[in-house]
């Protein structure tokens, strides 16, 4: 059997998840759900339950259709580490994880692109000393929020429903 290329083999992985996620959305059964707004809650740092919470994440976009939803994502305190390069633990040795791993950064790109937004808690940045342009996986200064949980409260006031997975 001959062995495909690595361009190949990209160009397929590529069609292949594209037809995934195309199924996974014409599957949404908006038909049973209203439109809904969702704060999701992290503040942990476990990168088993954040990877679990951003599949949550995309779950609920496969049930409604990224049209129907509108989703954020704040953190802070230990969350904060969901979006922290692994090199950039050396710099903030406030945080005893650092989990914007390739899978990671790849889950939340997949997310962004969908339209979920990410706050990441002022408060955090600054008591724990952490540089958004060079700690930070993906984060510029609009995502930004004076504090976490008075974004949470906000949001909530705003008619988001609250999850802490």
């Amino acid at each position: 059997m001959k062995s495909l290329s690595s361009t190949t083999l990209t160009f397929f992985l590529i069609t292949l998840s594209l037809m995934l996620f195309s199924a996974g959305t014409a599957m949404a059964v908006t038909d049973s759900y209203s439109n809904q707004k969702v704060v999701y809650h992290v503040n942990y740092d476990d990168v088993k339950k954040q990877s679990g919470t951003l599949r949550n994440i995309q779950n609920h976009l496969n049930a409604l259709g990224p049209d129907n939803i509108k989703l954020k994502v704040v953190m802070h305190g230990n969350g904060l580490s969901m979006l922290l390069k692994p090199e950039a633990l050396k710099n903030v040795p406030k945080f005893k994880a650092a989990n914007a791993n390739s899978d990671m950064q790849q889950k939340i790109d997949t997310l962004k692109l969908q339209g979920v937004e990410f706050a990441v808690c002022a408060n955090t940045v600054k008591g724990r000393n952490v540089n958004i342009d060079q700690d930070l996986y993906n984060v510029n200064q609009t995502d930004i929020v004076p504090s976490g949980v008075a974004e949470l409260a906000s949001l909530q006031q705003q008619g988001f429903t609250y999850l802490r997975p």
